[in-house]
């Protein structure tokens, strides 16, 4: 109870200062953990087993979510230019961290870091009432940070094999994924009937669903070797392209935001206070790979595509998101990175979403939304001809 309510209070205070409430339950995580005596702090597997849950119904919603219909229908240079953004973000980015003595393995996954977005920060930008956006680049910003979350899953996939590499080797890993991925084509075909029987029954509608996302994570995970959260994630495309897909999130919702505060709260525990001031100089890095190689490489993919706005689209898109923490957090729970690094990584992701929300608002030359009304209207000339 007493988290649930300083989650609910540092969550208020970080909104109105205008960051996001995830700063606040991470605050409760980092701060109140430390406060308790050290015998009555919950144990360590407890943490673990509460930031699971949370993260599997995160990812599991984030999918149901993802609008593949849409997808299928977006203009072709922005399918192929999203996936190669991941793609060469990943690698140079990757390739970079080496340099500051990274494995090449936990390089690539802090690599896809730097890569992803928030869709979450699109979203919020494309529907605010001070935006600068038109309609044109709203859909290319859309579109990107979805396909960014779709090309992201596989690419994590691939990764995520390769950090795993001495428990599995990555052949094996594929075919995991390949196998995993066929039975869910099985289940989007099946599922849907199922809460379609039982949508005038929230109680069985909100069970089912939740079993769904928690017993498709466990099966990718368990029987595939698949991470927990690409599992969940693929467990809520299986309702996403459904009729059902706006029922299920909606009666979701507020079951996912409970256990999502506990994996924020928990993660957050799970950092050391003085990491934060150590791990300062992480910051400066993975702000300067993000511009390079995310900001740079959106920019260069939606000119060549002829997209249009590529300045406003790349800054709409210069920020790390919620997959980029949900992939730190499981090579720093895995020990794989130092806290220093951790802490480093989690507030270049605060620091981005705030700066990108308030840059793409910027009164820059061209994007004023009146300025593209020529898509609309015939010009002064052809209406007097």
């Amino acid at each position: 109870g007493i988290v649930f309510l300083a989650a609910a209070v540092l969550g208020f205070v970080a909104r109105r200062i205008g960051l996001p409430a995830v700063v606040g339950y991470l605050m409760v995580g980092l701060v109140g953990f430390q406060l308790l005596p050290e015998a009555s702090r919950p144990d360590e597997e407890f943490v673990r087993l509460l930031a699971d849950v949370g993260v599997v119904l995160l990812l599991f919603e984030v999918g149901i979510e993802l609008d593949v219909g849409r997808l299928r229908r977006e203009h072709r240079s922005l399918l192929l230019a999203s996936p190669l953004q991941i793609v060469t973000s990943t690698v140079l980015a990757g390739a970079a961290l080496t340099l500051f003595g990274q494995p090449i393995e936990v390089a690539l996954v802090l690599g896809l870091c730097v890569a992803m977005s928030s869709s979450v920060v699109v979203v919020n930008i494309t529907r605010s009432v001070t935006r600068r956006t038109n309609k044109v680049t709203e859909l290319s910003l859309l579109g990107w940070s979805l396909l960014q979350d779709l090309s992201g899953v596989i690419v994590g996939a691939i990764v995520l094999a390769i950090w795993n590499a001495e428990e599995r080797p990555p052949l094996e890993a594929m075919v995991g994924l390949g196998l995993f991925f066929a039975l869910a084509i099985v289940a989007a075909r099946l599922f849907p009937i199922v809460l379609g029987r039982l949508r005038h029954y929230p109680d069985l509608f909100l069970l089912v669903s939740i079993a769904s996302g928690l017993i498709g994570a466990g099966i990718g995970s368990v029987v595939f070797g698949i991470p927990l959260a690409l599992a969940a994630f693929v467990a809520g495309l299986v309702i996403a392209d459904s009729p059902m897909a706006g029922e299920a999130r909606r009666r979701l919702l507020p079951f996912r935001d409970v256990f999502a505060v506990l994996f924020f709260v928990s993660v957050g525990s799970l950092l050391q206070p003085e990491a934060l001031l150590n791990g300062f100089e992480w910051v400066f890095i993975f702000v300067g790979l993000m511009l390079v190689f995310k900001t740079g490489v959106i920019y260069a993919y939606s000119k060549i595509g002829g997209m249009e706005r590529p300045s406003q689209i790349a800054t709409g898109l210069a920020q790390m998101g919620e997959f980029s923490f949900v992939l730190v957090s499981l090579v720093f729970v895995a020990g794989d990175v130092s806290p220093e690094l951790y802490a480093g990584l989690l507030a270049t992701i605060t620091l981005t979403i705030g700066a990108s929300a308030v840059a793409v608002r910027l009164p820059v030359k061209g994007w004023v939304r009146g300025s593209d009304e020529h898509h609309d209207q015939p010009s002064s000339a052809t209406a007097a001809s």
